[in-house]
């Protein structure tokens, strides 16, 4: 994804890639890394991006590091774009406190492909006139959370959109008996049940199925290659200045 990210930014003419971090490979020239005309030296720790005049960072990598870097950014006034899942919700809660005093703005989103912030709200809408609804996701086998932040939101909100109707809670699941324990998938707090897939050859994909009496709907969102986060992170990237505090979600920035 920081690959992505670099080659995304250098292509467009309003903007400037000026730093790169990662401790993987610190010290190494980027050109060197990705295919790219710069002269950046990829540094080993966020601290190196205040005498690169970043005005806005980047982050996806993993929560720890994730929420070192918001608390960072927030303290010196540095823009924050973060695609990093697994921050716990007393987490995202610390990073809207720093960034609502600080002069910096955060946007922080599970899925910055765009068809995917489409396939959420799309299950909002349909969340009060189904009687169920679970949600498969299946991602690469090196990704290290599951279930992905994608589903838990895509659960949160469906949970949320149903309330708000005033539509009655999903039925009781019947199954009495679990031949393998977890066999039902993981229960949310909003009564959604999410099945976690995890194999190679995949990217980020996911489907939420619903179901009424005789009948069915599913929406499914694949994302086939990391390229197609970029159009959603040079948005963030874009608007993130003038959207103060900490937002949630690639939705405000499509104006959904």
């Amino acid at each position: 994804m920081g690959r992505q990210v670099c080659l995304a930014v250098a292509g467009e003419a309003d903007l400037e890639l000026v730093a790169a971090v990662d401790p993987s490979v610190a010290g190494a020239a980027l050109d060197a890394l990705v295919d790219l005309d710069t002269d950046v030296v990829v540094g080993d720790d966020v601290t190196g991006l205040a005498d690169a005049g970043v005005e806005v960072a980047v982050d996806f990598t993993v929560a720890p590091a994730a929420v070192a870097h918001m608390a960072w950014c927030a303290a010196h006034g540095v823009h924050a774009v973060v695609g990093t899942t697994g921050i716990t919700d007393a987490q995202v809660e610390a990073a809207r406190e720093a960034f609502e005093r600080s002069e910096a703005n955060c946007v922080l989103a599970a899925n910055f492909a765009v068809t995917a912030v489409l396939m959420m709200r799309f299950a909002e809408l349909a969340a009060p006139f189904v009687g169920g609804v679970e949600i498969v996701e299946l991602h690469h086998d090196a990704k290290r959370d599951a279930p992905s932040g994608t589903a838990l939101r895509t659960a949160e909100r469906v949970a949320a959109a149903r309330a708000a109707a005033g539509a009655p809670p999903w039925p009781a699941d019947a199954t009495v008996d679990l031949v393998l324990p977890g066999a039902r998938g993981a229960d949310t707090p909003g009564g959604v049940r999410v099945h976690s897939v995890r194999l190679p050859g995949l990217v980020a994909h996911q489907e939420v199925i619903m179901g009424a009496p005789g009948q069915s709907l599913t929406i499914r969102h694949d994302a086939y290659d990391r390229s197609s986060f970029m159009p959603g992170v040079l948005l963030a990237l874009r608007a993130v200045p003038s959207m103060p505090g900490l937002t949630v979600g690639l939705d405000a920035v499509l104006g959904l």
